[in-house]
C-alpha cells in the first residue's frame, strides 16, 4: 500500500509539467488587427510625429516583416481572406456594400457585383481553433455578415463576441451618431464620454482573465484608426501643440494611434501579469495601408483603396516567446491569406478541417529559417471614389478594376479599363515611380503570363462589359453613394 501511495504521488508532481508541455503544444494567439493603420503610421517606422511606444516595444521583442501585404486594399477582402486563407476571387468580396462606387459618368466599365456576406460554406481560423479546444474570442470588428444570415461571428466559429459590427459611427458611447443605442454586441451600458477602444480594451482583459486555463484564440479588431476620425480632447491637445510634417500631421488622428497603442500596451502587460506573456504567440497586422485624407506613406504610392504599396503594404510584427528572435526583421514578402496555415502549424493542428488554402506558413521565417519565393497576387474588379478634399489624388477614383502580381523585385499592374499595364521594381523603386512595362518587355510578358495564369486557377472575374452612362453627364448625387465603411 505504501508502495502505491508514492507511486501515486510520484505521477502527480509530474502532472503540472505534463499540463505545461500540452499547453506549450497549443500556444494561446493574440491576433491585434488594426484599421487603416499605414505602412509607417508607428515612430519605429519613421514617424516623428505618432507616437507608439507599446507597439515598438513589441517590435524590438519580436520579429518586424518589411514586406507584409493586406490581400485588399481596403477593409471586407482583406478580412475575409484572413479568416479563410483565401484569395478574393474565391469568396468574391472585393469592398464594403457596392462595387459602382463614384460617378457613372467616370466609370467605363460595370463593375463585378460585390459579395458583401462571407458565405458560411467557408471554414475560418477561428473554427480550426475551435475544433482544436481553443477558447475563441472576437472584441471589436467584424465586417464580414450579421445575424440572420448565418455569417456572423457567433456562426463563423467565434464562442465570445463583444462588437461584432461592421464598423462603428462614433467613438464615443453609445458610439451611435443616430440613437442612444449601442450598435455592438456586448456592449449594453457604458458611461457618457468613454471611448471606444478603450472600451474594448477592458473587454480584452476581462477575456484574458476568464480564459487563462486553456489555450486561446483572442482576434482584438480595433475600429481604430478608421473613420470617424475621432480621440480624446486631452490627447488631442497635445498633438496640437506638436510640429508635423508633410506626411503626419493631423492631430486628431495621431490621438487615435495614441489610445490604441495605450490599449495594446494594457494588454501585453495582462499577458506578463497573467504570466501568459511566455507561452502567447502575439500578432499585429492592419487590414490595409493607412486613410490618404489624414496620414500618407511616404515614401510607398498610394493608399487605402489602392493596389500600390502605400495600400497594401502593411505594418507586421509577430512576437512568439522561444520562436522568435527578439529585434529581429525578415524581408521576405507575406501576404494575409497566409496566416491561415501559419496559425495552424503554430498551434500544431496536424489535421484541420479545411486544407484548401491559398496562403502558405510564415513558421520557418519565425524560426529564422529561409522560404523559398513565391508569387503573391491581388485583384480588385470594382470602383472606389476618391477621398473627398483629396487633392494628392491626380485620379477619380482610388482605384480602378485592376489586378496585380508580385514576383520577386518585380511587381505588375493590369488596368481593365484599357488594357494598359505597369511594371515596378519594388527594390530599386520602392515609390513605383518609373514605369518599366516598355523598357523591359521580356519581365512584362512573364508576369502577364503567370497573372493570367492565376486568374484561369482561382476563376477570377473580369470586368468587361461597357458602361453606358460613361462619359455622359450624370445629376449630382446620382451616383450610388459610397458605403460607410469605406
Amino acid at each position: 500500500m505504501h508502495k502505491t501511495i508514492l507511486t501515486i504521488a510520484a505521477l502527480l508532481s509530474l502532472l503540472p509539467a505534463y499540463a505545461f508541455a500540452q499547453q506549450a503544444d497549443k500556444p494561446n494567439i493574440l491576433f491585434i488587427l488594426v484599421d487603416d493603420w499605414g505602412w509607417t503610421d508607428m515612430s519605429s517606422q519613421g514617424s516623428k510625429y505618432y507616437e507608439t511606444p507599446n507597439i515598438d516595444r513589441l517590435r524590438k521583442e519580436g520579429m518586424w516583416f518589411s514586406q507584409a501585404y493586406s490581400v485588399g486594399p481596403n477593409c471586407a477582402p482583406s478580412r475575409a481572406s484572413l479568416m479563410t486563407g483565401k484569395y478574393t476571387p474565391r469568396h468574391g468580396i472585393y469592398t464594403v456594400g457596392n462595387a459602382d462606387r463614384g460617378n457613372s459618368a467616370d466609370r467605363r466599365l460595370i463593375p463585378i457585383e460585390n459579395n458583401t456576406v462571407l458565405n458560411p460554406a467557408f471554414t475560418t481560423i477561428a473554427e480550426e481553433l475551435k475544433n482544436a479546444g481553443y477558447s475563441t474570442g472576437l472584441i471589436g470588428k467584424w465586417q464580414l455578415g450579421g445575424k440572420g444570415k448565418g455569417a456572423d461571428a457567433h456562426a463563423q466559429g467565434f464562442g465570445h463576441v463583444i462588437g461584432g459590427t461592421g464598423g462603428t459611427s462614433a467613438y464615443f458611447y453609445p458610439y451611435n451618431k443616430e440613437g442612444k443605442t449601442s450598435p455592438h454586441e456586448g456592449v449594453t451600458t457604458g458611461q457618457e464620454g468613454e471611448y471606444l477602444t478603450d472600451r474594448l480594451t477592458d473587454e480584452a482583459l476581462k477575456f484574458l482573465d476568464n480564459n487563462r486555463q486553456k489555450p486561446f484564440f483572442l482576434y482584438l479588431s480595433y475600429f481604430a484608426v478608421h473613420t470617424p476620425i475621432e480621440a480624446k480632447g486631452e490627447i488631442i491637445s497635445k498633438y496640437k501643440s506638436k510640429k508635423g510634417d508633410a506626411y503626419h500631421h493631423n492631430p486628431v488622428y495621431a490621438a487615435m494611434i495614441q489610445s490604441a497603442d495605450e490599449g495594446i500596451g494594457r494588454v501585453l502587460q495582462q499577458l506578463d501579469e497573467l504570466k501568459l506573456a511566455e507561452n502567447t504567440l502575439v500578432v499585429f497586422f492592419s487590414d490595409n495601408g493607412g486613410m490618404g485624407a489624414v496620414t500618407a506613406q511616404h515614401p510607398l504610392r498610394g493608399s487605402k483603396g489602392m493596389l500600390y504599396e502605400g495600400g497594401v503594404r502593411v505594418p507586421l510584427i509577430v512576437k512568439w516567446p522561444g520562436k522568435t528572435r527578439a529585434g529581429s526583421q525578415t524581408d521576405a514578402p507575406v501576404i494575409g491569406v497566409d496566416f491561415y496555415p501559419t496559425l495552424l502549424e503554430a498551434a500544431n493542428i496536424r489535421k484541420p478541417l479545411n486544407t484548401e488554402v491559398d496562403g502558405r506558413s510564415f513558421v520557418p521565417l519565425l524560426l529564422q529559417k529561409p522560404l523559398s519565393q513565391r508569387d503573391i497576387f491581388w485583384h480588385f474588379p470594382a470602383y472606389l471614389e476618391a477621398y473627398k478634399g483629396d487633392n494628392r489624388n491626380k485620379d477619380t477614383f482610388r482605384t480602378r478594376p485592376v489586378s496585380t502580381i508580385r514576383s520577386g523585385d518585380f511587381k505588375l499592374h493590369q488596368f481593365y479599363e484599357d488594357g494598359h499595364v505597369e511594371l515596378y521594381n519594388i527594390r530599386t523603386d520602392i515609390g513605383e515611380t518609373k514605369d518599366l512595362s516598355k523598357s523591359n518587355p521580356a519581365k512584362t510578358k512573364e508576369l502577364t503570363e503567370k497573372l493570367e495564369a492565376w486568374k484561369l486557377q482561382t476563376h477570377a472575374p473580369i470586368p468587361t462589359k461597357l458602361n453606358p452612362e460613361y462619359g455622359t453627364k450624370v445629376k449630382p448625387g446620382s451616383a450610388p453613394a459610397a458605403a460607410a465603411e469605406e
